[in-house]
């Protein structure tokens, strides 16, 4: 299971099948999609000399170029279709929709074409965002598409684009999966009784057959885990999320001081980039030395292409300039990217917040946290942001333990200077996570027994102080391949359909020759996305295979933003 490679399928197959020179037309949404799993220069290889969107009406007209349209079956990208097919710019027209189509979409289309321009139409299912081969994400932006509507509820437009999706995806896999839900969700079991709908609605696309017995679907919710969101990441590819951002596939460094007009933005390309392919999951430590050599095996290079002594050596120059040429690219792009990160880390005194949250997401330890926290807060050095987030880790720990200070530390922060609202996003936390809306002992301290197993937990070797934190996403399906506490997890995630009969979970074998999906209600972080790398790498042996995906990839900043909008007190 690879989701880029299923949205690189169907990109070759839409550029591929209609030979000739041609232009690729694309809408608002499934532009990013084909540009984090594809390259310009890979389409020009295939014959397609321009990329444009379907909106621009200012296009020229080119008959004598074959089009291709890959739009999502809205009601905005139809009326574009339409407006192209009443006065045609192109010779032919291929057109590709990311999702089931409706009946009646396809006899408006017809009826517009007076040209008889439209050679073919089909269903292509990429509706989805595929940044990395085990992650997906539906790409819900709060301003378009806002999750909740009230409180632990789906908004509806969310919902529909979350379905749509997820559909998508199981289609691009070609999978009928059993599907579970956490138990104290409404929204998850909601999400999985529309797309149990819609795959027996369109029997014919998902098929008549039974459900996938070696195919899982775990639908869980945010409000279980609101730790994982709040940490600071030490790996690259999180750490270039949260502190500088990427945009399907793109960063922007234009606001960086002093940088060079050539790295103002650039691209993060698994594919185009071997040494972002490698690096991506090494933690900032180890980070510097991979730079380092990288940057040696470069001047290594460049040492050996200046000895141009003979017709042969020219030749050979000549043949590996393409290849030198995006050598010395990504070095710049990557020295840049890390020195960036290391000015930020610095100038934020992200190691000494990060130690704070690790403790106080890991271990159970009230007086010496609770005076550290005071400490960091009336620290002037370290950012508003900074200090709400230990502030709201803190919040979650010790929300029902003896000599709670929530109180005591919402005015330390506001007396030091933080904006109101920030200090009333502990409240809004507490309102969509607190211990009253979560399903499970998230920090094992709600009883006598949990607690021991916390303190025991916190005595096992780990990489660093800075990486002690295991989201308990990972956890959770480690213990179900595994085999480990059956009846726990079958009461969590119950089967959507009490008929169904799927592998039981707690198998004392584990599970083999199972593929597994998790999508996360609420957004799902680049921590997770590690851990399910690494987790298919474990149990590869097993012949067990894991996707993670959610309505949006969070950082800390995008995870407070969403829940304000409707657990504001």
């Amino acid at each position: 299971m690879d989701a880029v490679k299923a949205v690189q399928y169907y990109t070759n197959r839409m550029v591929s099948d209609a030979s000739g020179m041609k232009v690729l037309l694309l809408d608002r949404e499934t532009t990013p999609i084909i540009s984090l799993v594809s390259t310009q220069s890979y389409l020009l290889a295939k014959e397609t000399y321009l990329v444009d969107r379907i909106e621009n009406s200012s296009r020229d007209t080119m008959r004598h170029l074959k089009c291709i349209c890959f739009v999502r079956p809205t009601d905005a990208s139809i009326q574009a279709l339409l407006d192209e097919l009443r006065s045609p710019k192109y010779g032919d027209y291929y057109i590709y929709f990311s999702n089931i189509l409706k009946k009646s979409m396809i006899e408006v289309l017809a009826e517009n074409d007076e040209s008889e321009v439209v050679r073919e139409i089909q269903e292509f299912y990429a509706d989805f965002y595929a940044p990395t081969p085990c992650l997906f994400h539906i790409g819900l932006v709060p301003s378009v598409h806002p999750l909740f509507a009230e409180g632990h509820s789906w908004n509806p437009g969310a919902l529909g684009r979350t379905v749509q999706g997820l559909s998508a995806l199981l289609l691009s896999l070609k999978k009928r999966p059993n599907i579970r839900y956490e138990r104290n969700s409404v929204m998850a079991q909601k999400l999985g009784q529309e797309l149990e709908y819609l795959m027996s609605h369109e029997s014919g696309l998902f098929g008549t057959k039974a459900i996938d017995t070696h195919a899982q679907l775990f639908i869980v919710d945010r409000k279980n885990d609101p730790v994982t969101p709040l940490l600071t990441q030490w790996t690259y590819h999180a750490l270039l999320y949260e502190l500088i951002g990427i945009n399907n596939g793109r960063i922007d460094l234009s606001h960086v001081p002093g940088i060079r007009p050539e790295v103002k933005e650039v691209m993060l390309s698994q594919d185009q980039d071997t040494f972002f392919k490698q690096s991506q999951h090494l933690n900032f430590g180890d980070l510097g030395a991979s730079i380092k050599k990288f940057v040696e095996m470069y001047q290594t290079n460049t040492k050996s292409h200046h000895q141009i002594e003979s017709i042969a050596d020219m030749k050979r120059f000549v043949e590996a300039y393409p290849e030198f040429r995006k050598l010395s690219g990504n070095v710049t792009k990557h020295v840049t990217l890390v020195g960036e990160l290391s000015r930020l880390v610095a100038e934020r005194h992200l190691l000494a917040v990060s130690e704070l949250e690790q403790s106080l997401a890991c271990n159970e330890q009230h007086n010496s946290d609770l005076k550290a926290l005071r400490a960091l807060i009336s620290n002037a050095k370290i950012t508003a942001e900074n200090k709400v987030r230990c502030a709201i880790l803190y919040a979650l720990r010790y929300e029902r333990a003896q000599g709670n200070a929530t109180a005591e530390l919402k005015q330390l922060l506001t007396s030091s200077g933080v904006d109101a609202d920030q200090v009333a996003s502990i409240d809004v936390v507490l309102r969509y996570a607190g211990v009253s809306e979560r399903q499970s002992d998230l920090f094992q301290n709600e009883n006598l027994f949990s607690r021991g197993r916390s303190i025991f937990k916190g005595l096992q070797g780990v990489e660093n102080v800075y990486t002690q934190h295991t989201p308990a996403l990972a956890e959770m399906v480690e213990q179900i391949v595994r085999g480990k506490q059956g009846l726990h997890w079958q009461e969590r995630l119950p089967n959507l359909d009490p008929k169904a009969r799927p592998p039981l979970l707690g198998n004392e074998n584990g599970m083999h020759n199972q593929d597994i999906i998790v999508f996360v209600v609420g957004g799902v972080t680049m921590e997770e996305e590690m851990a399910v790398a690494k987790l298919n790498e474990k149990f590869a042996s097993q012949n067990v295979r894991l996707l993670i995906g959610g309505t949006s990839i969070h950082t800390s900043s995008s995870f407070l933003a969403e829940l304000s909008t409707t657990f504001f007190p």
